[in-house]
Order: structure tokens, then C-alpha cells, then sequence
């Protein structure tokens, strides 16, 4: 059978088995298991495009052979760095957790071979994208599973602009809980109407994980019960920072591949959803707003001028998702007074601990032994303590003084006015800022009505 009648039957059939004597032909897989952030991905092809952040990741660069752009992605157990003191035993493509960025251009010839070196079979789902329909990567029903072992071969043409990912349509449940999925982008071939030049291009994808302390391994049947939330299987104050130079303007590409949806918001800034799953938004459509949800299976742009200089907290609003595994059933202690019970208490149980009898954020500094392999559930420091968070929460970090095109870590905003201490003890005036005085306060003393009448 001719090469071009085989790969027009995988087209219409399924995604194509890759056999021994072929397998000299695959590009070599290339690796990456560190967490830190890789800079943008070079430019591959006769067209020009800014290749994008991936937040502690990578881009996979592939190789140019015969008017195709070809990757290599090997289905593999990895080990992923969640924060410093904790690491997890997952599933991932090509070392890392999630695989790398795949990253081309509208109208680019793709093939992607994928090697399964899982104990069980598996396939990969193309989310969003416009392809043959024996591509779309859905066992049983669009492809035999790839089996332990094998080698298979995706083959389409990337047919529009816009945010992508990709997943396993094979045991779903288990596979994505233990980290499987990836990103991809497609940059238009020519200007879009639609589509701004930015100066910085991010991208990350939400994910969850139910992992107990002192251990390492998933719980993949929990389904919802999850108590570990990921920006790109990291966690504050694991996830790295988004930099940007006063002014620039700055896209952020967010995929959710949780059970849940998440409301994403900025501190400091609005920003447009530029756009979705679909594509690019209507510029005529869109509103300024600093907090947008992303639903389950949904992919988001955020677009936005960074304008305003400082340390901008960026994060989840669901107050439980920033925020780690430890303490989630701890009983509510608020008001109790543990005077005396306390010592009592640790005379039976050596080591035994008051915790929360003022509220929670005690645990960030608490000096409590936790189990080998755990993150404390609130940590992160800034420059003027515990911050008190933990899962999906980053900062976005504006500068005046940042080279463009550099994406080092700044250090501390020099604040400059901030909220002080109001020292009264003395009787002095509260000290306003300079463009005010005491004088300029009214205090008007409204008297309460008799039986209720104004």
C-alpha cells in the first residue's frame, strides 16, 4: 500500500499505527523535567509570530521535514516538582506534567507521533481544534486506544488561529487526574482584524489533584474531592511570577482541564477576554472586567495594558483553591479559649497544638512537623511577611526599569504610599497625605428619631 492511500485511510479511519520499520523516521523525543519557566519558543517556518510564556514550562520544537511540521510526544510516568518540599508521581508527556506547549501557524501541516510508554493504553484529543474526524483522538470511536508500546501517528492541517489543548480521550478520568494534558497555540498566518500585537503572550492550564499528606501518587477515583489546585501542576509559592514592563501589552491564555470552574481574577488592572475556545473575539463584543470564569473544558484569552507598576496579586477568587491539602478538616476553633486545656491536652499527646482558635492564618508561620513530601497549607512570603495563600495564586509583576523581552524575576515593588499604622495613643492627629488636612473633614451627628420616625 502507497504511503498517501495509507495516510488518506487514516484520515477518514483513525489515527495511524506506527510501524517498526518506520519508526527510524520519528523525530527524537526531547525531554524536559525541570519546573522552572523556559523563555518563549523560537519561531519555526516561513512565518513570523511571538512565541509564548508557558508558566513553568516549555515549548516543543519541532522538526521541519517535507512541508510538515513534525513533534514527538511520549505518554510517560513523571515526577513533578509541585512547590519546594513537595513532589508528585504523575503521568505526562515527554518528562513533564503538563506536557509541553505545541506551538505553529493557520494552515501549518502537523503530524504528531505519540509513543505510549504508560502501563495502560491511551490517545490524545486535539481540544478545539477543526481536523479529520479519525484524528480527533477519541478511543473506540474515532481510533483503537494506543496500546502500551506503540507508536501512533497524528496527521491535520491546524486550520484557524486561537488557544488549544490536549488530552487523553482514553480512561479520561484517570489519566487527566494524574496530569495528563497539554497546551497548544496557533498563531494566524497573516494580520487578523481580530487579533492585537502584544508584547508579552502567556499561557497556563488550571488543574486539580487529590494527593494526602505524606503522600505522592494521585487518588484518581475522588472525582470531585479534590484538595490541591494547580496552575500548570505547580503551586504558590511554586508558580512563577508574570512579568511585564510598564506599559506593555500582555496576553494570558488560560485552559481549565479541572472539575470545577474557576473565577479567575487581576488585582490593579481590567482586562478584555480577547478570546475563547471558538477563537478570537469581536472587538465590538467585549467589556472591561478584572475577574472572568472559566468553565470546565473552556479555554480563555485575557488581554490587558500593564499600566500601573507594582507586585499585582493574580489568582483563583475561589478561596479554597488558594490554598493547599493541609486543614480542610479541621473543626472551627474561633472564640474557644484553650487556657489551660492546652497543657493538659499535650501531656497526653506529645506535640499537640491549639490551632485555630483566631482564625486560620496562624498556620502560615506555625512551627508544626508536617508529613514527608507536604506543602503547608497556607505559605509564600512577601516583603512584609506570610502571604497566606497556597494553589492557584501568582503575582504579576510591573516595572518601569524591566528590559523588554527579558523576563527575570524583579525583585520587591518598592512600595512607596501604603496602608500604615494609625498611632492614637497619644492624642495626635491622624497624619493624611499632603494634599490633605484635618480641616478639610465634616462630621455631622445625625440624632436617632423618636419610635422609629424621622
Amino acid at each position: 500500500m502507497k504511503r498517501r492511500t495509507l495516510l488518506g485511510w487514516a484520515a477518514l479511519t483513525g489515527a495511524l499505527t506506527v510501524s517498526r520499520h518506520a519508526l527510524a523516521a520519528l523525530p527524537d523525543p526531547e525531554s524536559r523535567s525541570d519546573a522552572s519557566t523556559a523563555q518563549p519558543g523560537e519561531t519555526y517556518g516561513d512565518v513570523e509570530y511571538k512565541g509564548v510564556m508557558t508558566l513553568n514550562g516549555w515549548t516543543l520544537p519541532p522538526r521541519l521535514r517535507n512541508g510538515f511540521k513534525e513533534y514527538h510526544l511520549v505518554a510517560e510516568p513523571v515526577v513533578r516538582e509541585f512547590a519546594p518540599g513537595m513532589k508528585a508521581h504523575l503521568w505526562g508527556y515527554n518528562g513533564s506534567s503538563p506536557g509541553p506547549t505545541i506551538e505553529v501557524v493557520e494552515g501549518d501541516k502537523v503530524r504528531i507521533f505519540v509513543t505510549n510508554r504508560l502501563p495502560e493504553h491511551t490517545s490524545i484529543h486535539w481540544h478545539g481544534q477543526r481536523l479529520p474526524n479519525g484524528m480527533d483522538g477519541v478511543a473506540g470511536l474515532n481510533q483503537p486506544a494506543i496500546p502500551a508500546g506503540k507508536t501512533y501517528l497524528y496527521e491535520f492541517e491546524a486550520k484557524r488561529p486561537g488557544t488549544f489543548m490536549y488530552h487523553p480521550h482514553a480512561d479520561e478520568m484517570t489519566q487527566m487526574a494524574m496530569g495528563m494534558m497539554g497546551f497548544w497555540v496557533t498563531h494566524p498566518r497573516q494580520k487578523h482584524p481580530w487579533i492585537e500585537e502584544v508584547d508579552r503572550d502567556y499561557c497556563f492550564l488550571l488543574n486539580a489533584y487529590d494527593i494526602e499528606p505524606g503522600t505522592a501518587v494521585p487518588k484518581i477515583n475522588t472525582m470531585l474531592d479534590f484538595n490541591l489546585w494547580t496552575w500548570n501542576s505547580r503551586l504558590f509559592p511554586g508558580i512563577d511570577p508574570l512579568v511585564a514592563t510598564q506599559n506593555e501589552r500582555v496576553r494570558v491564555r488560560i485552559g481549565n482541564l479541572t472539575m470545577t470552574n474557576h473565577p479567575i481574577h487581576l488585582h490593579g488592572h481590567e482586562f478584555e477576554v480577547s478570546g475563547t475556545d471558538g477563537g478570537p473575539t469581536r472587538p465590538e463584543s467585549r467589556w472591561m472586567e478584572v475577574t472572568t470564569d472559566i468553565a470546565v473544558g473552556q479555554m480563555r484569552q485575557l488581554e490587558f495594558v500593564a499600566s500601573e507598576q507594582g507586585d499585582w496579586a493574580f489568582h483563583c477568587h475561589k478561596s479554597h483553591h488558594t490554598m493547599n491539602a493541609m486543614g480542610h478538616d479541621v473543626p472551627t476553633m474561633i472564640g474557644i479559649d484553650h487556657r489551660g486545656l492546652s497543657g493538659r491536652i499535650s501531656r497526653l499527646i506529645p506535640g499537640y497544638m491549639t490551632m485555630g482558635e483566631r482564625g486560620m492564618a496562624d498556620m502560615a508561620e506555625m512551627p508544626m512537623a508536617l508529613p514527608e513530601n507536604t506543602i503547608a497549607m497556607m505559605t509564600g512570603t512577601g516583603p512584609f511577611g506570610s502571604v497566606e495563600m497556597g494553589g492557584m495564586f501568582s503575582v504579576l509583576k510591573v516595572r518601569r526599569d524591566l528590559p523588554k523581552g527579558r523576563y527575570v524575576n524583579p525583585d520587591w515593588f518598592a512600595q512607596g504610599p501604603r496602608a500604615r499604622e494609625v498611632d492614637q495613643s497619644n492624642g495626635e492627629k491622624i497624619r493624611l497625605s499632603q494634599s490633605e488636612s484635618i480641616d478639610d473633614y465634616e462630621i455631622r451627628v445625625i440624632k436617632p428619631s423618636k419610635k422609629g420616625k424621622s
